[in-house]
Protein backbone atom coordinates (compact mmCIF):
# COMPACT_ATOMS: atom_id res chain seq x y z
CA UNK A 1 0.00 0.00 0.00
CA UNK A 2 3.38 2.17 1.02
CA UNK A 3 4.54 1.97 -2.32
CA UNK A 4 1.14 2.65 -3.93
CA UNK A 5 0.35 5.87 -2.25
CA UNK A 6 3.78 7.13 -3.48
CA UNK A 7 3.65 6.35 -7.10
CA UNK A 8 0.50 7.91 -7.52
CA UNK A 9 1.53 11.05 -5.52
CA UNK A 10 4.78 10.87 -7.78
CA UNK A 11 2.92 9.93 -11.25
CA UNK A 12 0.01 12.96 -10.12
CA UNK A 13 2.89 15.49 -9.40
CA UNK A 14 5.27 14.60 -12.76
CA UNK A 15 1.71 14.46 -15.00
CA UNK A 16 0.72 17.62 -13.90
CA UNK A 17 3.72 19.31 -13.87
CA UNK A 18 4.67 18.17 -17.21
CA UNK A 19 1.17 19.03 -18.91
CA UNK A 20 1.14 22.39 -17.45
CA UNK A 21 5.11 22.88 -18.91
CA UNK A 22 4.31 22.01 -22.14
CA UNK A 23 0.97 23.63 -22.38
CA UNK A 24 2.77 27.00 -21.48
CA UNK A 25 4.43 26.48 -25.36
CA UNK A 26 1.25 25.25 -26.87
CA UNK A 27 -0.55 28.40 -25.35
CA UNK A 28 1.70 31.30 -26.54
CA UNK A 29 2.58 29.31 -30.28
CA UNK A 30 -1.26 28.89 -30.53
CA UNK A 31 -1.46 32.42 -30.28
CA UNK A 32 0.81 33.06 -33.23
CA UNK A 33 -0.53 30.88 -35.11
CA UNK A 34 2.33 28.36 -34.81
CA UNK A 35 0.89 24.96 -35.84
CA UNK A 36 1.23 22.42 -32.92
CA UNK A 37 1.91 19.10 -34.89
CA UNK A 38 1.85 17.04 -31.09
CA UNK A 39 0.87 17.74 -27.45
CA UNK A 40 2.48 14.72 -25.43
CA UNK A 41 2.53 13.48 -21.79
CA UNK A 42 5.00 11.90 -21.34
CA UNK A 43 7.64 10.32 -24.44
CA UNK A 44 5.98 8.06 -27.33
CA UNK A 45 8.99 6.23 -28.52
CA UNK A 46 7.58 3.63 -31.24
CA UNK A 47 4.12 3.84 -29.87
CA UNK A 48 1.62 5.49 -27.68
CA UNK A 49 -0.85 4.47 -25.17
CA UNK A 50 -3.20 7.05 -26.14
CA UNK A 51 -3.45 9.52 -29.08
CA UNK A 52 -6.16 11.50 -30.60
CA UNK A 53 -5.54 14.32 -33.59
CA UNK A 54 -8.22 17.24 -33.36
CA UNK A 55 -7.67 20.05 -35.33
CA UNK A 56 -3.85 20.13 -36.97
CA UNK A 57 -2.70 18.93 -33.58
CA UNK A 58 -2.79 15.10 -32.15
CA UNK A 59 -2.80 14.87 -28.44
CA UNK A 60 -1.71 11.49 -26.75
CA UNK A 61 -0.41 10.09 -23.70
CA UNK A 62 3.43 8.23 -24.29
CA UNK A 63 4.48 4.92 -22.49
CA UNK A 64 8.11 6.73 -21.30
CA UNK A 65 7.51 8.70 -18.03
CA UNK A 66 10.74 10.53 -18.65
CA UNK A 67 8.93 13.59 -19.71
CA UNK A 68 6.36 15.49 -21.89
CA UNK A 69 6.78 17.80 -25.34
CA UNK A 70 4.94 19.70 -27.94
CA UNK A 71 6.06 19.04 -31.31
CA UNK A 72 5.95 22.74 -33.42
CA UNK A 73 6.02 22.47 -37.00
CA UNK A 74 9.40 24.55 -38.63
CA UNK A 75 11.37 23.79 -35.05
CA UNK A 76 14.15 21.73 -34.80
CA UNK A 77 13.66 19.96 -31.33
CA UNK A 78 13.93 16.52 -29.68
CA UNK A 79 12.04 14.54 -32.37
CA UNK A 80 14.77 15.22 -34.76
CA UNK A 81 12.45 15.68 -37.81
CA UNK A 82 15.02 17.29 -40.25
CA UNK A 83 12.99 16.62 -43.25
CA UNK A 84 10.32 19.63 -43.39
CA UNK A 85 13.14 22.02 -42.36
CA UNK A 86 14.55 21.41 -45.67
CA UNK A 87 11.35 22.72 -47.40
CA UNK A 88 10.83 26.35 -47.84
CA UNK A 89 9.33 27.72 -44.14
CA UNK A 90 5.83 28.09 -44.47
CA UNK A 91 3.43 30.88 -42.54
CA UNK A 92 2.44 29.30 -39.90
CA UNK A 93 5.78 27.25 -39.27
CA UNK A 94 8.03 28.58 -35.67
CA UNK A 95 11.22 29.61 -38.00
CA UNK A 96 8.90 31.59 -40.01
CA UNK A 97 7.96 33.77 -36.90
CA UNK A 98 9.34 36.97 -35.30
CA UNK A 99 12.44 36.50 -32.87
CA UNK A 100 10.67 37.54 -30.14
CA UNK A 101 7.70 36.01 -30.87
CA UNK A 102 9.56 32.19 -31.42
CA UNK A 103 11.78 33.61 -26.75
CA UNK A 104 7.81 33.81 -25.80
CA UNK A 105 7.01 30.40 -26.95
CA UNK A 106 10.21 29.05 -25.18
CA UNK A 107 10.27 30.79 -22.57
CA UNK A 108 6.26 29.78 -21.99
CA UNK A 109 7.08 26.36 -20.12
CA UNK A 110 9.39 28.05 -17.70
CA UNK A 111 6.85 30.90 -17.37
CA UNK A 112 4.20 28.48 -15.97
CA UNK A 113 6.45 26.50 -13.71
CA UNK A 114 7.46 29.70 -11.57
CA UNK A 115 3.58 31.03 -12.00
CA UNK A 116 1.75 27.54 -10.75
CA UNK A 117 4.78 27.51 -7.82
CA UNK A 118 3.71 31.05 -6.67
CA UNK A 119 -0.05 30.37 -7.19
CA UNK A 120 0.50 26.81 -5.26
CA UNK A 121 2.49 28.89 -2.17
CA UNK A 122 0.00 31.65 -1.94
CA UNK A 123 -2.90 28.71 -1.68
CA UNK A 124 -0.69 26.51 0.82
CA UNK A 125 -0.62 29.93 2.84
CA UNK A 126 -4.26 30.50 2.77
CA UNK A 127 -5.60 27.50 3.32
CA UNK A 128 -2.78 25.99 6.00
CA UNK A 129 -0.82 28.98 7.28
CA UNK A 130 2.12 28.71 9.11
CA UNK A 131 3.28 26.42 11.99
CA UNK A 132 6.80 26.97 12.72
CA UNK A 133 8.85 27.34 15.52
CA UNK A 134 11.39 30.28 16.43
CA UNK A 135 14.98 29.15 16.42
CA UNK A 136 14.90 31.81 19.75
CA UNK A 137 12.44 28.90 21.29
CA UNK A 138 14.93 26.44 21.08
CA UNK A 139 16.66 27.03 24.55
CA UNK A 140 18.79 24.17 25.06
CA UNK A 141 20.45 24.00 21.25
CA UNK A 142 19.87 21.19 18.99
CA UNK A 143 20.80 17.37 18.24
CA UNK A 144 23.58 17.12 16.57
CA UNK A 145 25.22 13.62 16.51
CA UNK A 146 25.94 13.23 13.00
CA UNK A 147 30.17 12.18 12.75
CA UNK A 148 30.79 14.38 10.19
CA UNK A 149 29.02 17.23 11.61
CA UNK A 150 30.76 17.17 14.78
CA UNK A 151 34.03 16.59 13.23
CA UNK A 152 33.26 20.07 11.16
CA UNK A 153 33.28 21.15 14.69
CA UNK A 154 28.88 21.26 15.64
CA UNK A 155 28.02 19.20 18.75
CA UNK A 156 24.73 18.51 20.42
CA UNK A 157 23.60 21.21 22.90
CA UNK A 158 24.74 24.58 19.97
CA UNK A 159 22.21 26.80 19.12
CA UNK A 160 22.71 27.83 15.52
CA UNK A 161 22.50 31.61 15.30
CA UNK A 162 23.75 32.74 11.90
CA UNK A 163 24.92 31.21 8.80
CA UNK A 164 27.40 33.18 6.83
CA UNK A 165 26.30 36.30 8.62
CA UNK A 166 22.21 35.68 7.87
CA UNK A 167 20.47 35.32 10.82
CA UNK A 168 18.48 32.51 11.31
CA UNK A 169 14.72 32.57 11.87
CA UNK A 170 13.39 29.58 11.94
CA UNK A 171 14.14 25.96 13.13
CA UNK A 172 13.20 24.52 9.63
CA UNK A 173 15.97 26.84 7.86
CA UNK A 174 18.74 24.99 9.69
CA UNK A 175 19.77 22.57 7.74
CA UNK A 176 19.02 23.53 4.52
CA UNK A 177 21.39 26.71 5.02
CA UNK A 178 24.01 24.83 7.23
CA UNK A 179 24.65 21.97 4.34
CA UNK A 180 24.95 25.14 1.78
CA UNK A 181 26.54 27.30 4.51
CA UNK A 182 30.60 28.44 4.85
CA UNK A 183 30.53 30.27 8.17
CA UNK A 184 28.45 28.73 11.07
CA UNK A 185 27.69 31.13 13.96
CA UNK A 186 26.75 28.78 17.25
CA UNK A 187 26.39 29.74 20.86
CA UNK A 188 27.54 27.10 22.88
CA UNK A 189 27.43 27.38 26.83
CA UNK A 190 26.40 31.55 26.65
CA UNK A 191 29.59 32.68 24.45
CA UNK A 192 29.01 32.93 20.90
CA UNK A 193 31.77 31.48 18.04
CA UNK A 194 32.18 30.93 14.25
CA UNK A 195 32.59 27.49 12.68
CA UNK A 196 33.93 27.37 9.30
CA UNK A 197 33.17 24.50 7.46
CA UNK A 198 35.67 22.55 4.69
CA UNK A 199 34.52 22.72 1.27
CA UNK A 200 33.93 19.40 0.81
CA UNK A 201 31.55 19.12 3.46
CA UNK A 202 28.58 17.97 1.55
CA UNK A 203 30.60 15.53 0.10
CA UNK A 204 32.11 13.93 3.41
CA UNK A 205 28.18 13.94 4.85
CA UNK A 206 27.07 11.69 1.43
CA UNK A 207 29.83 9.41 1.47
CA UNK A 208 29.25 8.55 5.35
CA UNK A 209 25.95 7.59 4.22
CA UNK A 210 24.19 9.09 7.86
CA UNK A 211 20.99 10.31 7.50
CA UNK A 212 20.59 12.05 10.62
CA UNK A 213 22.15 15.52 10.40
CA UNK A 214 20.73 18.27 12.71
CA UNK A 215 17.87 17.41 14.54
CA UNK A 216 15.68 18.77 17.36
CA UNK A 217 16.71 17.50 20.92
CA UNK A 218 13.42 15.01 22.17
CA UNK A 219 12.29 13.68 25.19
CA UNK A 220 13.45 10.12 26.41
CA UNK A 221 9.09 8.72 25.88
CA UNK A 222 8.80 4.68 26.24
CA UNK A 223 6.70 3.76 23.54
CA UNK A 224 6.54 0.00 24.27
CA UNK A 225 8.17 -2.47 27.19
CA UNK A 226 9.12 -6.17 25.18
CA UNK A 227 7.93 -9.15 26.94
CA UNK A 228 11.61 -10.01 26.97
CA UNK A 229 12.72 -6.74 28.71
CA UNK A 230 14.65 -6.80 31.90
CA UNK A 231 12.59 -4.23 33.09
CA UNK A 232 9.12 -5.66 32.10
CA UNK A 233 8.30 -5.88 35.94
CA UNK A 234 10.30 -2.77 36.94
CA UNK A 235 6.94 -0.60 36.40
CA UNK A 236 7.79 1.47 33.87
CA UNK A 237 4.69 1.61 31.35
CA UNK A 238 4.32 2.91 28.06
CA UNK A 239 4.02 6.66 27.58
CA UNK A 240 6.86 7.27 30.77
CA UNK A 241 9.57 10.13 30.12
CA UNK A 242 12.68 9.21 31.65
CA UNK A 243 13.70 12.79 32.97
CA UNK A 244 16.55 11.53 35.58
CA UNK A 245 18.86 8.43 36.84
CA UNK A 246 20.49 8.43 39.98
CA UNK A 247 20.02 12.09 40.16
CA UNK A 248 21.29 13.01 36.87
CA UNK A 249 19.10 15.22 34.90
CA UNK A 250 17.67 13.57 31.69
CA UNK A 251 15.55 16.12 30.22
CA UNK A 252 16.27 15.07 26.89
CA UNK A 253 17.27 11.13 25.17
CA UNK A 254 20.52 12.25 24.65
CA UNK A 255 21.35 12.99 27.94
CA UNK A 256 19.55 9.92 28.88
CA UNK A 257 21.81 8.00 26.36
CA UNK A 258 25.04 9.49 27.66
CA UNK A 259 24.07 8.67 31.75
CA UNK A 260 23.38 5.01 30.83
CA UNK A 261 26.92 4.96 28.59
CA UNK A 262 28.27 5.57 32.22
CA UNK A 263 26.15 3.12 34.32
CA UNK A 264 26.87 0.28 32.46
CA UNK A 265 25.70 -3.25 34.69
CA UNK A 266 24.36 -0.73 37.11
CA UNK A 267 20.58 -0.78 38.63
CA UNK A 268 19.72 2.90 39.04
CA UNK A 269 16.73 5.31 39.86
CA UNK A 270 15.23 6.58 37.34
CA UNK A 271 13.06 9.61 38.09
CA UNK A 272 9.98 9.33 35.58
CA UNK A 273 7.12 11.78 34.27
CA UNK A 274 3.82 10.01 34.31
CA UNK A 275 0.65 11.94 33.13
CA UNK A 276 2.94 14.71 33.97
CA UNK A 277 2.99 13.61 37.38
CA UNK A 278 7.10 12.80 39.21
CA UNK A 279 7.76 8.89 40.29
CA UNK A 280 10.17 6.77 40.39
CA UNK A 281 11.20 3.07 40.01
CA UNK A 282 14.34 1.41 39.90
CA UNK A 283 15.53 0.09 36.38
CA UNK A 284 18.47 -2.18 35.07
CA UNK A 285 21.13 -0.92 33.04
CA UNK A 286 22.82 -4.03 30.51
CA UNK A 287 26.33 -4.35 29.91
CA UNK A 288 26.03 -2.56 26.78
CA UNK A 289 24.23 0.46 28.41
CA UNK A 290 21.18 -0.33 27.15
CA UNK A 291 17.41 -0.53 29.07
CA UNK A 292 15.80 -3.04 27.18
CA UNK A 293 12.71 -0.51 26.17
CA UNK A 294 11.60 1.15 22.94
CA UNK A 295 11.86 4.77 23.19
CA UNK A 296 9.93 7.45 20.63
CA UNK A 297 11.45 9.96 18.39
CA UNK A 298 10.20 12.34 15.82
CA UNK A 299 7.65 12.97 18.36
CA UNK A 300 5.00 15.41 16.81
CA UNK A 301 5.27 19.44 17.05
CA UNK A 302 1.92 18.76 19.14
CA UNK A 303 3.40 16.47 21.33
CA UNK A 304 6.63 18.27 22.20
CA UNK A 305 4.41 21.48 23.20
CA UNK A 306 2.06 19.64 25.33
CA UNK A 307 5.10 18.76 27.11
CA UNK A 308 6.59 22.07 27.57
CA UNK A 309 9.48 21.50 25.89
CA UNK A 310 8.94 23.86 22.69
CA UNK A 311 6.49 26.65 22.05
CA UNK A 312 6.11 26.92 18.38
CA UNK A 313 4.16 29.54 16.79
CA UNK A 314 0.76 29.27 13.98
CA UNK A 315 0.30 32.52 11.51
CA UNK A 316 -2.76 32.49 9.83
CA UNK A 317 -3.20 34.80 6.80
CA UNK A 318 -6.07 36.15 4.68
CA UNK A 319 -6.68 35.64 1.23
CA UNK A 320 -4.80 38.68 0.00
CA UNK A 321 -1.79 38.40 2.89
CA UNK A 322 -1.31 34.81 1.32
CA UNK A 323 0.09 36.51 -1.93
CA UNK A 324 3.04 38.40 -0.36
CA UNK A 325 3.92 35.54 1.66
CA UNK A 326 3.55 33.09 -1.18
CA UNK A 327 5.61 35.09 -3.44
CA UNK A 328 8.27 35.23 -1.08
CA UNK A 329 8.33 31.70 -0.38
CA UNK A 330 8.70 30.82 -4.13
CA UNK A 331 11.64 33.56 -4.29
CA UNK A 332 13.22 32.06 -1.59
CA UNK A 333 12.86 28.53 -2.50
CA UNK A 334 13.95 29.51 -6.19
CA UNK A 335 17.39 31.10 -4.65
CA UNK A 336 17.96 28.02 -2.61
CA UNK A 337 17.82 25.67 -5.41
CA UNK A 338 19.78 28.27 -7.32
CA UNK A 339 22.33 27.68 -4.63
CA UNK A 340 22.17 23.93 -3.96
CA UNK A 341 22.76 23.34 -8.33
CA UNK A 342 25.46 26.03 -7.76
CA UNK A 343 27.09 23.49 -5.52
CA UNK A 344 25.87 20.94 -7.88
CA UNK A 345 28.12 22.47 -10.58
CA UNK A 346 31.29 23.34 -8.27
CA UNK A 347 32.84 19.62 -8.35
CA UNK A 348 34.92 20.81 -5.36
CA UNK A 349 32.06 20.28 -3.24
CA UNK A 350 31.66 16.94 -3.70
CA UNK A 351 27.44 17.97 -4.15
CA UNK A 352 27.48 16.25 -7.41
CA UNK A 353 27.67 12.64 -5.65
CA UNK A 354 24.35 13.35 -4.25
CA UNK A 355 21.99 13.95 -6.95
CA UNK A 356 19.61 11.43 -7.77
CA UNK A 357 17.05 11.06 -10.59
CA UNK A 358 13.44 9.36 -10.37
CA UNK A 359 14.18 7.02 -7.79
CA UNK A 360 15.25 10.39 -5.53
CA UNK A 361 12.29 12.32 -6.60
CA UNK A 362 10.01 9.43 -5.73
CA UNK A 363 11.48 9.12 -2.13
CA UNK A 364 10.69 12.62 -1.08
CA UNK A 365 7.04 12.24 -1.34
CA UNK A 366 5.23 10.99 2.20
CA UNK A 367 4.05 7.04 2.86
CA UNK A 368 0.50 8.39 3.80
CA UNK A 369 -1.76 10.74 1.42
CA UNK A 370 -1.30 13.94 2.37
CA UNK A 371 -3.12 17.35 -0.14
CA UNK A 372 -0.16 19.65 2.19
CA UNK A 373 2.70 17.42 1.38
CA UNK A 374 2.09 16.85 -1.88
CA UNK A 375 1.27 20.30 -3.03
CA UNK A 376 4.62 21.28 -0.91
CA UNK A 377 7.04 18.88 -3.30
CA UNK A 378 4.79 19.76 -6.73
CA UNK A 379 5.38 23.35 -5.85
CA UNK A 380 9.67 22.85 -5.04
CA UNK A 381 9.42 20.12 -8.34
CA UNK A 382 8.15 22.88 -10.24
CA UNK A 383 10.91 25.76 -9.42
CA UNK A 384 13.03 22.91 -10.18
CA UNK A 385 11.70 21.93 -13.48
CA UNK A 386 11.85 25.70 -14.64
CA UNK A 387 15.54 26.61 -13.58
CA UNK A 388 16.44 23.23 -15.35
CA UNK A 389 15.25 23.89 -18.14
CA UNK A 390 16.93 27.03 -18.26
CA UNK A 391 19.83 25.81 -18.11
CA UNK A 392 21.84 26.75 -21.64
CA UNK A 393 21.53 23.35 -23.00
CA UNK A 394 20.86 22.76 -26.65
CA UNK A 395 17.84 20.57 -26.65
CA UNK A 396 16.34 22.52 -23.23
CA UNK A 397 14.04 25.61 -23.45
CA UNK A 398 17.09 27.74 -22.38
CA UNK A 399 19.29 26.47 -25.19
CA UNK A 400 16.64 27.98 -27.69
CA UNK A 401 16.42 30.34 -25.66
CA UNK A 402 20.12 31.48 -26.21
CA UNK A 403 20.69 30.98 -29.84
CA UNK A 404 17.04 33.60 -30.25
CA UNK A 405 18.79 35.84 -28.02
CA UNK A 406 21.90 35.96 -29.54
CA UNK A 407 19.90 36.33 -33.36
CA UNK A 408 17.96 39.25 -31.62
CA UNK A 409 21.37 41.02 -30.44
CA UNK A 410 23.64 39.75 -33.58
CA UNK A 411 20.77 39.85 -36.05
CA UNK A 412 22.30 36.86 -37.64
CA UNK A 413 20.06 33.72 -37.49
CA UNK A 414 22.09 30.78 -37.04
CA UNK A 415 21.55 28.23 -39.65
CA UNK A 416 19.56 25.10 -40.03
CA UNK A 417 21.97 22.76 -39.69
CA UNK A 418 24.24 24.34 -36.68
CA UNK A 419 20.87 24.16 -35.05
CA UNK A 420 20.98 20.25 -35.91
CA UNK A 421 24.05 19.54 -34.57
CA UNK A 422 23.22 21.76 -31.45
CA UNK A 423 20.34 19.73 -31.09
CA UNK A 424 21.90 16.75 -31.26
CA UNK A 425 25.06 17.45 -29.03
CA UNK A 426 22.17 18.67 -26.21
CA UNK A 427 20.35 15.92 -26.41
CA UNK A 428 23.69 13.63 -25.55
CA UNK A 429 24.40 15.76 -22.67
CA UNK A 430 20.89 15.27 -21.30
CA UNK A 431 21.15 11.42 -21.72
CA UNK A 432 24.28 11.70 -20.34
CA UNK A 433 23.08 13.37 -16.63
CA UNK A 434 19.84 11.70 -16.79
CA UNK A 435 21.91 8.02 -16.72
CA UNK A 436 24.23 9.83 -14.25
CA UNK A 437 21.39 10.90 -11.86
CA UNK A 438 19.85 7.86 -12.05
CA UNK A 439 23.09 5.64 -11.74
CA UNK A 440 23.24 7.59 -8.40
CA UNK A 441 20.16 6.54 -7.71
CA UNK A 442 21.30 2.43 -8.17
CA UNK A 443 24.21 3.00 -6.64
CA UNK A 444 22.94 4.19 -3.17
CA UNK A 445 20.18 1.57 -3.32
CA UNK A 446 22.63 -1.10 -4.15
CA UNK A 447 25.05 0.78 -0.93
CA UNK A 448 22.06 0.86 1.01
CA UNK A 449 21.51 -3.28 0.31
CA UNK A 450 24.57 -4.31 0.98
CA UNK A 451 24.56 -2.63 4.57
CA UNK A 452 21.30 -3.87 5.53
CA UNK A 453 23.27 -7.14 5.49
Amino acid sequence: MEFVIKISQFLLSLSLLIVLHELGHFIPAKAFKTRVEKFYLFFDVKFSLFKKKIGDTVYGIGWLPLGGYVKISGMIDESMDTEAMKEEPKPWEFRSKPAWQRLIIMLGGVTVNFILAILIYIGMSYFYGDTFLPNDNIKDGLLIENTVANQAGLLTGDKIIAVDGDKIENFSEISEKVLFGKDITIERKGEQSTITFPEDILSQLIDSKEKDFIDLREPFIIVEVPDSSYNKNSGIKTGDIIIGLNNVSTKYADEVKAVLGNLKGQEVTAKLLRDKVETTIPLKISDEGKLGLVYASGSTPKTLEALGYYKFETKEYTFLEAFPVGINKAKAKLASYWKQLGAIFTPSTGAYKGVGGFKAIYDIFPSVWSWQYFWNITAFLSIMLGVLNLLPIPALDGGHVMFLLYEMVSGRKPGDKFMEYAQMVGFFILIALVLFANGNDVYKWITELLNSK
